[in-house]
């Protein structure tokens, strides 16, 4: 049997600087690069390790010592370590502290969506320096209506974090509903960036209200859908999901400065070696920068 997993911190470091001002500078020096922490249970097997609360630890630490001080944002995705139940959320408190200690913005991909007090109680999971699973952000889903999430917007800007509402996102299922007509003959997806421009409005020199967009869109031009909303746009679909990012400028145009690339098994794939890993995330950051007009020099 392994031996317990310590807690998490006490007492987490409470930003001073809203999220977005944090991002721009994390990008700027780290690389516009976000990468996703998925243990599922093939690269568990891949890493030559057991699908169990072990393999679980070995794979997030691996993951957080090689990473953390380099890329600037670790993005944990929560349902793979909810699957083990209160050992795998330990697994994972241990990681958001010691990956937000050591430089990394942490993202919570938990795509929670609730109203009223439910909604309060999950931003007050992510979004409360009190609790052990506090991150610099999380991502919800604003498709209860976008006020149903007034109660993780407000938690995130009193305590300087930020949120990624799910926009256009690459699975094909979604197209359903974020295509879908809204009353004001908009996309539906495209209300909802309408309501998040809203939420950026004036901040500099970026907002803390991100949205999410697949890298594996295409040209969104002739959607009605206007991505130009003052924050960072998270872009799942980098790697394994065939996009590349050379699709970038094509998919975001004009905001593409603002593009969040997440990749998760493009990286992860190379482990358990740290110094695989950190080459994989060194090459995808610095063919963002290419494609986006940017420059290496930061790192």
């Amino acid at each position: 049997m392994s031996a317990p997993i310590p807690p998490s911190p006490a007492h987490p470091v409470v930003p001073v600087v809203p999220f977005g001002a944090r991002l721009r500078q994390a990008m700027d020096r780290r690389g516009p690069l976000c990468v996703g922490i998925d243990p599922h249970g093939s690269l568990l097997t891949d890493w030559g390790l057991n699908d169990d609360v072990a393999g679980l630890e070995r794979f997030t630490r691996t993951t957080v010592e090689a990473l953390a001080d380099r890329v600037a944002v670790l993005k944990p995705q929560s349902a793979f370590f909810e699957r083990f139940g209160s050992r795998g959320i330990a697994v994972l408190e241990k990681a958001v502290a010691e990956a937000r200690a050591a430089g990394a913005l942490v993202l919570m991909d938990a795509k929670r969506g609730d109203i009223g007090s439910t909604m309060g109680a999950y931003a007050a999971a992510y979004l409360d320096p009190a609790s052990p699973l506090f991150s610099d952000a999380v991502t919800l889903s604003p498709y209860l209506g976008f006020g149903s999430l007034r109660p993780a917007l407000d938690a995130a800007s009193a305590a300087g974090c930020g949120v990624f509402v799910l926009g256009l996102t690459s699975n094909p299922e979604g197209a359903e509903v974020q295509r879908a007509t809204a009353a004001d003959g908009r996309p539906l997806a495209g209300l909802m960036l309408g309501h998040m421009a809203a939420e950026n409005a004036g901040a500099t020199p970026l907002g803390s209200v991100g949205a999410v967009v697949g890298a594996t869109l295409g040209d969104l031009a002739d959607t009605g859908v206007d991505l130009a909303i003052n924050g960072p746009l998270l872009a799942p679909g980098i790697g394994a999901q065939g996009a590349t990012p050379a699709d970038l400028p094509a998919v975001f145009g004009a905001v593409v400065g603002n593009v969040v690339p997440s990749v998760s098994r493009g990286v992860l794939r190379h482990g358990p070696d740290a110094g695989a890993l950190r080459k994989a995330a060194d090459r995808f950051a610095d063919d963002v920068r290419t494609a986006v007009g940017g420059d290496t020099a930061g790192r």
